[in-house]
């Protein structure tokens, strides 16, 4: 994609992604659902989830799958207010940008 992903961005659309599941998800998951919406590697998605957990937008636990630890995130309440906050200010920014586009003479 041409267009450069800032943080809030990609600190929303990790925040939705985590949300989708009440339980929480792991990870490699997250991964795997944000890269629907742009390309992001498995080493710029830890900063941010270490990050939103910092912030308290998510939580963080482990759970013992086949044997092994799977850590898990969960959206927390600061999370989901946040989320609803950049859901409002994208569909408002967007909303913008696609209109100076159709706008556009080609």
């Amino acid at each position: 994609m041409v267009f450069n992903t800032g943080a809030a961005l990609l600190d929303g659309i990790v925040l939705a992604a985590v949300s989708r599941e009440a339980d929480g998800t792991y990870g490699y998951k997250i991964t795997q659902d944000v890269r629907k919406a742009i390309d992001i590697s498995e080493s710029t998605l830890y900063p941010v989830l270490r990050r939103l957990q910092k912030e308290n937008c998510l939580e963080v636990y482990d759970m013992a799958i086949d044997g092994r630890n799977r850590r898990y995130y969960r959206i927390t309440e600061t999370g989901r207010v946040q989320l609803a906050l950049y859901k409002s200010e994208w569909f408002t920014y967007s909303a913008h940008i696609s209109q100076i586009f159709q706008e556009a003479k080609i």
